[in-house]
């Protein structure tokens, strides 16, 4: 799945909880957040304390990627054969950031699982 192709299902399923998502749509949308956290968040870094345009700016952005950050999230853990519930090891400090990853890395099912078929993974 393409860099673009990620984003649009990501905001397409802005809220989807159900079904699996592939590993490359899982990271391309986090690059994406990744991005724009670094793009709109470093002015802020650098502004004067107090409000700033940036630090509303960077607010805004950081709401409206947050449903589908979280829902793209228990879609991959759903591709691995893990339930979304797995997101609460990170409350864990540390050790359940590394956990979390590892699952995050896991290569998907290759046939149909609890939470659906496998998603096209096609170049």
């Amino acid at each position: 799945m393409t860099f673009g192709e990620s984003i649009r299902t990501c905001f397409k399923k802005y809220a989807d909880f159900s079904g699996r998502a592939s590993l490359s749509e899982y990271w391309w949308f986090y690059l994406l957040s990744f991005i724009l956290g670094c793009v709109f968040g470093f002015p802020t870094l650098l502004g004067k304390s107090g409000f700033s345009f940036g630090m509303i700016f960077s607010s805004i952005i950081g709401l409206a990627i947050f449903l589908p950050s979280l829902a793209v999230m228990v879609r991959r853990l759903h591709d691995t054969g893990k339930s979304g519930w797995w997101i609460l090891i990170s409350l864990i400090p540390f050790i359940g950031w590394i956990i979390l990853i590892i699952f995050l890395l896991k290569p998907s099912e290759p046939y149909e699982n609890r939470y659906g078929i496998p998603p096209f993974t096609g170049y």
